[in-house]
């Protein structure tokens, strides 16, 4: 082999068959079908294809029965559907359901099987032509009947399979085509239970969501059934003195009775159509015979694919000739020609110079869709990334479909495409290995991976697996935990050294989740790649932000050798969800409260540690958009993923979206965060820009403030702005080389929060109540508490019964601690009262004074014994008199903690 896809690394596909509803049963028992109208295309002169999209039948039978018997489809229970298609509808927001496509009613989470049915006149195949069924995808697995016969199938979700049809269709007349599609979730012993994944945060629909298309080829053609890849193969192996050194391979089928001579031609055409190299090799293939030609071409002063700034694209041209000349076969496919490496210290690599890889994980649903997406979607998703300033996508956690990849070389976007190896590969809680056939269908899933995609000058590295290495401390939502755990590394050194064995120039990676962050047993997976993704969330699950950087240093140092990167960090967002500061209280990582502040300041917070660690060869946040799962409730949302910068249905751009498109883009940005937060709480708030602009310059109801150049990471702050009354109106301007560029939005500020501080104290999101409170804000020191227990992961919350109020949602926080508040109030004459909630200490526990700009107005406070108890609330009333400082609130300790659990701070006028 030079450089190709090795043949010793292939293995066999075992088909289970499954008696289905008789073909030949009367019309009552199966659909009646109108005739087939396949729309035909012609890829080359050679090659007939016809989309069979339209006019399919479709029955979900729905879960195996407890003996694991299947239901007969019954007559009835047909319905008319389009392919691509899945069964399966999963995630809804809860607000705002007249917007959105996807709600309660019509959620369909269902696990199971389903048939599919069509007719479709076949083509006529003359002189020994063969036809084949393309599927792109069917998942979980799809097993397929052509005219009463059991055709073949295939076990693996993601990956294109063909099964030659020639022996069973009925060339030019109407043939009946069933599959039966199981998405069924994996357990020991049940119809899917060696189908990765096992488990993971997203869940695997049922359907055929990817195209399938007959393929009429001539009896000598390329090979149709290399595990779904082109059959012709090319890699740029080197790049010396401007010349391009490119491996090449073609297997040729000889389907024919007797020998095949054959040539075959490869041509690398540029995009004026001049031939810039070629290949040529001569063999004759016996019958029934595949054969593997190998070779190489010089290209002379190519113009290479480079990324953004130049994703040029050649035309590789392979021919297969008969003797006489006669062309039987032709594959066109679009090339880059360039060189990718990876280096520990330099990071990533391209034709030869560092370019760091910045973007986001992806996931395929979207809420139009779910898996069933078009191009035209597909190619919305990738230009939403391009204008956030990304690079690179981490196709997670599984092969994507073509369209992604053929967009990405036309783009220029490098992609880590991975295969569904996530979290577990074992399905029962005693297994001390994996077994056979989760071992066999992750060498599969890795097969139809590079087979499918090796042409692909977007690929830069080939994934083997995602956070197999919890060890005992997997999380309870992912699946409950083996009690005993297998060792993932001789799963993983077989699928590395198949991934080697088939594709030597791309550097074999994984992304793991726990090594040297304290948990117990995790194994360290990170020594069978060549490189490795450290999907970490600090700041989210555990720990700070500023806690990363250190942490990936000290990965770093611990393997010098293996090039390191980050391929995951994020945090939930709901976009109609907001705080005023967002370190005000707790989020709820599992739960409700995740305001879209707190996203924008987790990502603000994390690029800082990683925007100047140049051996990073990559960073991927998660994720690009929201995206369905089964194992969520949080933020405004069931059943989806929040962690997403764009919304599920792809119409909102979380502010932080604004904050990379303002540092990894160069297109002019001026963003002004809180577009969403309209009603404010405040009547002093900061503002906050994302802009890139030399100069950028806040106008506020006609007024314009200071400008402001160089701002930290690009966000420009003013702070404690006045808002007016009503209606404010907020511009944000960017003087840029090209002219100005602005932001405009409005806010409003109701007359009764004029002048006016209502502020839940301990809480990040404020409650509700009769009159608009805003979340803790203006604190210095202290920390945040609650009365409640919060609830999340299936866990029910536990909400305190307190006594002698009518605000119980806001005063069942607090801040506690030694701490201040000081707030920007005008000068005037205030009315300030205090609310204080005991959450559990007894009378002389704590004792605290209250200050007001210095002056005591609360001594030797004892919130238990002034209300009688705990979780009983009191308040106090003082007035105060205030110039142009502001007030002051002082809450020192005497005994215990201070607390208060609400602050009104009212206009006497």
């Amino acid at each position: 082999m030079v450089g190709m896809i090795a043949r010793n690394a292939l293995i066999g596909v075992s088909i289970i068959g499954l008696a289905i509803p008789s073909l030949a049963a009367s019309q009552e028992s199966r659909p009646s079908l109108p005739a087939a109208s396949a729309d035909e295309s012609i890829a080359s002169p050679q090659r007939q294809r016809i989309e069979l999209s339209d006019g399919w039948q479709f029955n979900l039978v729905g879960p195996y029965s407890d003996d694991g018997a299947l239901d007969s489809p019954q007559a009835d229970e047909w319905e008319t559907v389009s392919i691509p298609h899945s069964w399966n509808r999963v995630g809804y927001y809860l607000s705002d359901p007249e917007t959105h496509i996807n709600t309660p009613e019509n959620i369909e989470k269902t696990q199971g099987v389903g048939y599919y049915y069509k007719t479709f006149d076949a083509p006529q195949l003359n002189d020994g032509q063969r036809m084949f069924l393309e599927f792109d995808a069917v998942s979980r697995t799809g097993e397929v009947w052509l005219n009463g016969e059991y055709l073949g199938g295939h076990r693996n979700p993601f990956g294109r399979f063909r099964l030659d049809a020639t022996a069973l269709v009925k060339p030019g007349e109407a043939n009946e085509l069933y599959v039966k599609v199981d998405n069924t979730q994996p357990a020991e012993g049940n119809s899917t239970a060696d189908v990765l994944p096992m488990t993971g945060d997203f869940f695997v629909r049922g359907g055929i969501y990817r195209p399938v298309t007959v393929v009429v080829t001539e009896p000598v053609h390329f090979d149709m059934l290399d595990y779904g890849g082109p059959g012709v193969y090319a890699a740029t192996t080197d790049i010396v003195g401007g010349d391009a050194e490119i491996s090449l391979s073609g297997r040729v089928t000889n389907s024919s009775d007797s020998d095949a001579a054959v040539t075959v031609v490869a041509s690398l055409l540029d995009d004026q159509g001049a031939v810039v190299g070629s290949w040529r090799d001569e063999a004759v293939i016996a019958p029934g015979a595949t054969s593997e030609l190998e070779g190489s071409m010089r290209a002379r002063s190519p113009r290479l694919w480079d990324g953004l700034s130049d994703p040029y694209l050649h035309t590789l041209r392979y021919e297969l000739r008969a003797a006489d000349g006669t062309v039987l076969d032709t594959i066109e496919q679009a090339f880059g020609i360039r060189k990718m490496g990876l280096d520990p210290e330099r990071g990533f690599l391209l034709n030869g110079r560092p370019y760091r890889l910045v973007g986001a994980g992806f996931h395929q649903d979207t809420e139009e869709s779910d898996w069933a997406v078009s191009p035209e979607q597909v190619d919305e998703s990738l230009r939403i990334m391009l204008d956030m300033g990304a690079n690179s996508l981490r196709l997670s956690h599984y092969q994507h479909g073509s369209p992604v990849h053929d967009l990405a070389d036309k783009y220029g976007i490098v992609l880590w495409s991975e295969i569904g190896l996530v979290t577990a590969w074992t399905n029962a809680r005693d297994q001390v290995e994996a077994p056979q056939g989760i071992v066999d269908n992750a060498r599969q899933q890795l097969l139809d991976l590079v087979h499918q995609n090796y042409n692909h000058a977007s690929v830069a590295a080939w994934g083997i697996a995602n956070e197999v290495d919890f060890g005992p401390g997997r999380p309870d939502f992912l699946g409950r935990p083996p009690e005993v755990v297998a060792d993932p590394m001789p799963l993983l050194n077989e699928l590395a050294d198949l991934s080697r064995d088939l594709d030597p120039h791309r550097p074999v990676v994984l992304a793991n989740c726990c090594e040297d962050r304290g948990m117990v047993d995790v194994p360290v997976v990170a020594e069978a790649v060549d490189a490795v993704g450290a999907n970490r969330y600090y700041g989210w699950y555990y720990g700070e932000p500023g806690e990363l950087g250190e942490h990936l240093d000290g990965l770093r140092l611990k393997h010098p050798d293996i090039s390191l990167s980050v391929s995951e960090y994020g945090a939930g967002g709901a976009p109609n969800m907001h705080t005023d500061d967002p370190l005000g209280g707790p989020i709820d990582m599992a739960g409700r409260t995740q305001p879209e502040e707190f996203l924008t300041w987790f990502h603000e917070e994390n690029w800082r540690e990683l925007a100047d660690r140049d051996y990073l060869w990559g960073i991927w946040l998660w994720n690009a958009f929201d995206f369905g799962t089964t194992v969520r409730a949080e933020g405004d949302a069931q059943d989806i993923n929040t962690k997403g910068l764009v919304t599920y249905d792809r119409d909102i751009r979380k502010d932080a979206f604004y904050f990379y498109r303002a540092i990894w883009s160069d297109q002019p940005t001026v963003h002004v965060q809180g577009r969403r937060y309209v009603d404010r709480a405040y009547p002093v708030t900061d503002v906050r820009v994302n802009s890139n602009a030399p100069s950028t310059t806040l106008i506020v109801n006609g007024s314009e403030l200071a400008s402001l150049s160089d701002c930290d990471q690009n966000v420009c702050v003013w702070q404690d702005v006045r808002l007016a009354a009503g209606e404010n109106a907020i511009v944000a301007r960017g003087s840029f080389a090209g002219g100005p560029v602005e932001d405009a939005i409005t806010w409003q500020l109701d007359e009764e929060q004029h002048d006016a501080f209502r502020i839940d104290s301990g809480a990040v999101v404020a409650a509700s109540a009769e009159v608009q409170f805003g979340s803790d804000d203006f604190f210095v020191g202290g920390t945040a508490g609650s009365t409640d227990q919060r609830g999340g992961r299936g866990r029910q919350a536990v909400f305190a019964d307190i006594e002698n109020t009518d605000r119980r949602d806001i005063v069942s926080s607090f801040r506690q601690g030694d701490f201040s508040y000081r707030i920007p109030a005008a000068p005037g004459r205030y009315r300030v009262t205090l609310t204080f909630v005991e959450p559990d200490q007894p009378a002389g526990a704590r004792i605290f004074n209250v200050s007001a700009n210095g002056q005591t107005v609360l001594p030797s406070y004892d919130i238990n014994q002034r209300a009688g108890g705990t979780l009983k609330a009191v308040s106090e009333t003082f007035d105060i008199a205030i110039d142009d400082s502001g007030i002051e609130l002082g809450f020192s300790p005497v005994e215990g903690q201070a607390l208060v659990s609400a602050i009104e701070i009212v206009p006497q006028d």
